[in-house]
């Protein structure tokens, strides 16, 4: 008689179930444990004790965001469920083949993980750009994550983790911590006076991350009053509320609050990181002549840019950011989280993760309504699945 394969919790969305469209969240079910196969040489399979929520997977959850990739990818696979999540903590529970002596990675070493797969051979690649991989697959949108007790992940993504000096429940969101890092670091921060337009999750990490770097004025900007009294525990000097009535154009009582703030000077790096157009155009005004803004908040669509000529009248430096460069992003993230004297580590669990109240969901209890009231009202939510 044939034995059922083993079977473990994940969080998936399968189009034989549930069309995109007329759909939202995510079913939790059993499907099959991954194995490893002939063709595996250089995967592993890890089991998950902790994956993060992230920003994305909230587009994914009301729909708003990656359907195409994540359909798209389902044509390509010739397969109907994609497994989402690709923030992550744990262990290592079986190597392929090659990967110890090409990765000098084995079963029990704790990792983390770049959720971006990328190809090391195409032209962006090969120039040293691998966060711009021409064809790069993301893990949860593009091929299965790491919402389920076992993933499949190839080997050169792991990022191996002493937890030993920082904790689990943090380890498994340095992915999008890596993106405050990367934000913070096309840009000088030393001495500078910064501006962060949108303290969301990745805009609160970048507080953290400008002052690791050693900014020496840190000027939030957000409407919403939790996540501004959150962003002045984590060190900003000041948190103004931008005005919601300017449309796509700046906001000239906030440039004129933030020059008042940087001695009539304007800031010297603006960090966008909420997507809202206005928002663009507010940063583009506010750095002063020669200064930085960096844009990583997304937002579909069209933007009118407003006063095009300050872009080359006054100097400015535009900066395109995403994901994490690889590795050197990681090894910023290390050195912040890793070192005590810096307190980012405790901060990251106190005043994001809330020290676990509230934020840490054990996949055994996971049920939807619930989870997205957690994931309505915190910042940051992390499932543990071990």
């Amino acid at each position: 008689m044939a034995t059922e394969p083993p079977t473990m919790w994940a969080l998936t969305f399968d189009r034989t179930r549930e069309a995109w469209d007329t759909s939202t969240g995510m079913v939790k079910e059993r499907v099959p444990v991954p194995t490893l196969g002939p063709l595996d040489a250089e995967h592993v399979l890890l089991r998950v004790h902790y994956a993060g929520f992230c920003g994305s997977d909230r587009g994914i959850w009301s729909r708003r965001a990656f359907g195409d990739l994540i359909l798209g990818s389902l044509d390509r696979d010739g397969a109907d469920r994609r497994i989402f999540g690709h923030e992550v903590y744990g262990v290592v529970e079986a190597v392929g083949a090659d990967v110890t002596a090409r990765y000098g990675i084995v079963a029990g070493d704790t990792v983390a993980a770049e959720s971006h797969v990328t190809c090391g051979e195409c032209a962006t690649c090969r120039a040293g750009k691998s966060h711009v991989c021409l064809q790069e697959r993301i893990l949860g949108i593009s091929t299965d994550g790491v919402f389920a007790e076992v993933a499949k992940l190839p080997a050169k993504i792991l990022w191996k983790t002493d937890t030993a000096r920082i904790r689990p429940e943090v380890a498994a969101v340095q992915e999008p911590f890596g993106n405050a890092v990367h934000a913070c670091s096309v840009a000088p921060m030393r001495d500078q006076r910064v501006v962060i337009i949108g303290t969301g999750t990745i805009g609160l990490f970048a507080v953290l991350v400008a002052r690791g770097l050693g900014a020496a004025q840190v000027i939030g900007v957000e409407p919403n009053a939790e996540h501004a009294a959150r962003a002045r525990a984590l060190g900003c000097d000041a948190v103004l509320t931008p005005r919601t009535d300017t449309g796509d154009r700046a906001d000239t009582d906030l440039v004129a609050q933030i020059r008042d703030l940087t001695g009539g000077l304007g800031a010297d790096v603006v960090l966008e990181m909420s997507g809202v157009p206005a928002s663009t155009n507010t940063a583009l005004q506010a750095v002063h002549p020669g200064g930085d803004v960096v844009l990583f908040g997304i937002r579909n669509g069209d933007l009118t840019i407003q006063d095009a000529h300050r872009l080359v009248m006054r100097g400015l430096t535009v900066h395109g950011v995403v994901g994490r460069r690889l590795w050197d992003t990681w090894e910023t993230t290390r050195a912040l989280l890793e070192d005590p004297s810096t307190g980012v580590q405790q901060a990251v669990w106190e005043h994001v993760l809330d020290g676990g109240q509230g934020t840490i969901v054990d996949i055994a209890d996971w049920e939807p309504a619930a989870f997205e009231a957690i994931i309505r009202d915190k910042p940051k939510a992390v499932i543990r699945f071990a």
